[in-house]
């Protein structure tokens, strides 16, 4: 039976964005990255996977392309590293880039280690929160359409209280 790498996906864009996605284990890493684009509904493009640390720091990267310039420098390429080569405990984290420019991400925590079901399709997006940041557009943010606030807008409302508010003499 083979084994299934559970994975959340979160935006520093979109508080309210969650995707959380099922992978086999020996899936590459341009399989994901395919998988990735078509569930976001996003147009081909330039990205990199890299692993993380528990800071979010970015450590080893892997390209679309063959970057080296000898066998031994530069980073690997996604269709010859499974997510079984890289990812080995429990809250493993990958940052996949997908505007190199904008340098904007996505952030996938591994959250659980299952076996495959039976007839099952991998990948598969078993959970979806909120629409995906615009690909090429962070400025329109989906957000900005949410209904129930994040808590960081909930937490800044506090302060709106005092804006105008000329009752304060800042002098004493």
């Amino acid at each position: 039976m083979s084994m299934v790498f559970r994975f959340r996906m979160l935006s520093d864009e979109n508080d309210h964005f969650v995707r959380d996605y099922e992978v086999l284990y020996d899936t590459t890493l341009l399989e994901f990255h395919r998988f990735i684009l078509q569930s976001l509904e996003y147009e081909e493009c330039m990205a990199s996977f890299y692993t993380a640390d528990e800071r979010w720091e970015k450590l080893r990267e892997f390209t679309l392309m063959e970057m080296r310039d000898t066998e031994e420098a530069g980073p690997e390429t996604m269709e010859s590293i499974t997510l079984g080569q890289i990812i080995h405990r429990h809250r493993d984290r990958l940052i996949y880039l997908f505007d190199m420019f904008g340098d904007r991400a996505y952030y996938l925590e591994l959250t659980g280690v299952y076996e495959a079901d039976k007839g099952a399709a991998y990948p598969r997006e078993i959970y979806a929160r909120a629409e995906a940041p615009d690909q090429y557009d962070p400025s329109k943010n989906p957000e900005d359409d949410e209904d129930d606030e994040s808590a960081y807008a909930e937490i800044m409302d506090e302060f709106k209280d005092f804006e105008g508010d000329d009752n304060y003499d800042d002098e004493y």
